[in-house]
């Protein structure tokens, strides 16, 4: 399982085409921010999820099967218990990283994704991971620049 910043790191720099299973069309979801994130970094972002035709202005698929598009990094915002299929579907279409999101840790299907030649990341955010490792957590609010426990004055309360 990847879980340094070298591999990370590769992880990210070198697979640009990821299909989000589970993405969101409502505006104020995790999954819908992540990926808007890393459509504005240059990725390519496939919706997977059924309850849509198109999110973010991209087709939505019903599963990582009907993609027609080759996928590096299937990245999955579904509970724990539902990971396996996902796994089983990502080697079928030849993916290169298995990515289980926040708090997504199983490491069953993380296992059989690596035993198939895929890498595996597990309770980790593609966009979090993105930001600390190039620079983008300024995009967030993070890097203001002002270290300061104290709300700038001509803020109202």
């Amino acid at each position: 399982m990847v879980d340094d910043i070298p591999g990370l790191r590769h992880i990210l720099k070198t697979n640009k085409v990821i299909a989000v299973v589970g993405l969101s069309g409502e505006w104020f979801r995790p999954s819908y921010f992540a990926a808007k994130y890393m459509i504005e970094r240059g990725y390519t972002v496939i919706p997977v999820n059924p309850r849509y035709d198109s999110i973010l202005g991209r087709e939505s698929y019903k599963s990582l099967r009907d993609v027609p598009a080759k996928v590096d990094i299937v990245d999955c915002f579904r509970k724990t218990e539902e990971i396996m299929p996902i796994a089983e579907d990502a080697i079928a279409i030849g993916a290169k990283v298995l990515w289980q999101q926040l708090g997504v840790t199983n490491a069953e299907a993380a296992r059989r994704a690596e035993a198939a030649g895929l890498e595996a990341v597990m309770d980790r955010c593609v966009k979090i991971e993105h930001g600390r490792l190039f620079g983008g957590l300024n995009w967030c609010g993070v890097n203001t620049r002002v270290i300061s426990a104290r709300r700038p004055q001509w803020l109202p309360y």
